[in-house]
């Protein structure tokens, strides 16, 4: 008589079993891990934002005015197409920076016809960066093999191109004394990331859109498309909700890579995250002096 005992082996059912609580598990680790990176990127995001308001109020204490959005280099003292992420340098930390900037300005006064290949506009700088963009560290490359750097941040012109009614516009100089609705109820900079193409969004310089140079260093929060660079857009006006890395047109509106909403740095230099609902609202937040009773969602 046989006295050893068969052992028994898992039937399919089991395995199946097994697997799928397997892969229920691993759906659930990925899904708490990407939960972790996100508020990783939201939290480093907002500190860099941070760190831009206080370099604006540092500017403003040395210069007695907040930095041009952008200029068109017919100011005194200023360089054309020269933006406010520029002038931040010497509060930033980057003072070298600075000054190889002023002598790119001086030896070529057209950022875009500059040469060399350590000329400012090819550096990446991860202050003026949103780590939840995956394109961080990129650079546009012209057809002359220039290299530019992007930025995600821009200052707020106002509402729209033709009234520049904000705070960070083409050759403004705004006090905060000028701020009279308030500074802790204007918008001073927002999240926007960089075009698909990367055409937009360049923290050294820009040209955005002819005559005001809304797109790249600033925009509005009720914004028009009169470009030639994006003619398949609608001229808008365009609000402030959710976008997409794959639409060019969402680089006429402020967004971001963060669920819900974008952050905005207020002119008395604190960040706060800002959700789409609050779309109503953002012309009467991005104006300095237009006298709105409104206060930040």
């Amino acid at each position: 008589m046989n006295t050893h005992r068969l052992r028994r082996g898992f039937t399919l059912i089991e395995l199946l079993v097994v697997l799928a609580i397997v892969g229920v598990l691993v759906g659930l680790l990925l899904c708490a891990v990407m939960q972790v990176r996100a508020a990783a990127a939201r939290t480093l995001c907002a500190n860099r934002l941070r760190q831009i308001g206080l370099a604006l109020h540092g500017y403003h204490d040395t210069h007695r005015s907040l930095p041009s959005g952008t200029t068109t280099g017919q100011l005194p003292g200023d360089f054309a197409a020269m933006n406010w992420h520029v002038r931040l340098l010497p509060h930033l930390e980057q003072e070298p920076l600075w000054w190889q900037a002023v002598h790119a300005h001086q030896v070529e006064p057209d950022p875009y016809e500059a040469v060399g290949s350590l000329h400012p506009r090819d550096r990446v700088m991860p202050i003026f960066e949103c780590p939840a963009d995956p394109r961080g560290g990129s650079h546009w490359v012209s057809e002359k093999g220039h290299r530019y750097a992007l930025t995600m941040y821009l200052g707020v012109l106002g509402t729209e191109f033709s009234r520049s009614n904000g705070v960070l516009y083409l050759d403004s100089r705004v006090r905060l004394a000028d701020i009279t609705d308030g500074t802790s109820n204007t918008l001073m900079v927002g999240e926007c990331p960089p075009s698909p193409s990367l055409l937009w969004g360049w923290w050294y310089t820009g040209c955005g859109q002819p005559v005001k140079a809304s797109g790249d260093a600033i925009l509005g929060v009720r914004e028009y498309n009169f470009s030639t660079s994006e003619p398949n857009c609608p001229v808008g006006p365009y609000a402030f909700g959710p976008g997409k890395l794959t639409n060019p047109c969402d680089v006429f509106h402020f967004w971001s890579l963060h669920s819900g909403g974008a952050h905005f740095v207020l002119a008395d230099g604190c960040v706060r995250f800002v959700g789409y609902g609050a779309k109503d609202v953002m012309p009467a937040l991005a104006t300095r002096a237009g006298g709105e009773a409104v206060e930040v969602p």
